[in-house]
């Protein structure tokens, strides 16, 4: 029977005091996600970092001039800001969180890749976003193992009133995509700020409309598996220079690496080592055969 938002999803969660705590608490979020579609991982950011990342995107507003979309979609009261990880080193804390990565590695597996990071501000007097499932441009049979798991890091508070993000708990096994041209029946995935909503690409949801005052500000942390096309286009978006400062993981992740031992590799080479010269393993699933004898 699927739950509500209102179940409080991290409730029950065990506490991440130890390495096993975490893990833990990783498997419990994602058996949530595998049956409800999503789960809140409450108070995962630190407040420094939430305070941090909301001083960034005021600058990147006031600096790239960023102006609401004229689409029904994006929102036309809403502020987006796109391909955050090459506007300042904040943001690469965002995809190797480890209260949240581990969480979408078991959603999708180890092998998966950033598939796009961007900021979402609701303003005052936007209506809802079209319900919509972020996997429903592949075409795929409904329903599928996922394919896509996506984050909603919440930089202030999440409520029905200022634009929560609103779900149709359980719809992830739906056989398939939502109309965008219909209205569904919906809950709002309320949560404090420095929270994070999770869920499975094939939930159907939708930002919701904000009847309040003040901004409803999230950052959208969205991942793919690693044999599927990211969203934005990382290898070509972030400056290489920068990619070299990454960490090795998050390298891994904007696809610096190769997926399962082969995919995305370079005249046979992990493209960190072919263009970043790191230590990377050279080996490809190939070699794992072993000499001819």
């Amino acid at each position: 029977m699927p739950t509500t938002a209102e179940d409080s999803p991290a409730d029950d969660a065990p506490a991440d005091s130890s390495d096993a705590d975490s893990s833990a608490a990783a498997d419990h979020h994602a058996a949530r996600i595998d049956r409800d579609g999503y789960t809140i991982v409450e108070g995962a950011i630190a407040p420094d970092l939430v305070d941090g990342l909301l001083e960034d995107l005021d600058r990147l507003e006031r600096d790239l001039a960023i102006v609401p979309a004229r689409n029904r979609f994006e929102g036309t009261r809403t502020v987006r800001i796109y391909n955050l990880l090459a506007h300042g080193p904040r943001f690469e804390q965002i995809p190797v969180h480890p209260a949240i990565l581990p969480v979408c590695e078991r959603v999708l597996d180890p092998g998966l890749l950033v598939s796009s990071l961007s900021s979402i501000a609701i303003g005052p007097g936007e209506t809802a976003q079209p319900v919509h499932a972020d996997d429903q441009v592949l075409p795929l049979p409904k329903p599928h193992p996922a394919t896509v798991c996506n984050t909603m890091w919440a930089l202030t508070d999440f409520t029905a009133e200022n634009g929560a993000t609103r779900i149709v708990p359980g719809s992830h096994t739906a056989d398939a995509s939502p109309d965008l041209t219909k209205t569904y029946e919906t809950v709002p995935a309320e949560m404090a700020k420095g929270s994070v909503l999770i869920w499975h690409g094939s939930l159907w949801h939708g930002g919701g409309a904000n009847a309040t005052a003040a901004r409803r500000v999230g950052i959208a942390m969205n991942y793919c598996a690693g044999f599927i096309r990211q969203q934005e286009n990382q290898q070509l978006g972030l400056d290489r220079d920068r990619v070299a400062a990454f960490s090795p993981r998050l390298q891994e992740l904007v696809g610096y690496g190769i997926y399962r031992g082969l995919i995305g590799h370079i005249d046979k080479q992990v493209p960190s080592r072919r263009l970043l010269g790191t230590p990377a393993d050279p080996r490809l699933l190939w070699d794992l055969a072993g000499p001819e004898t």
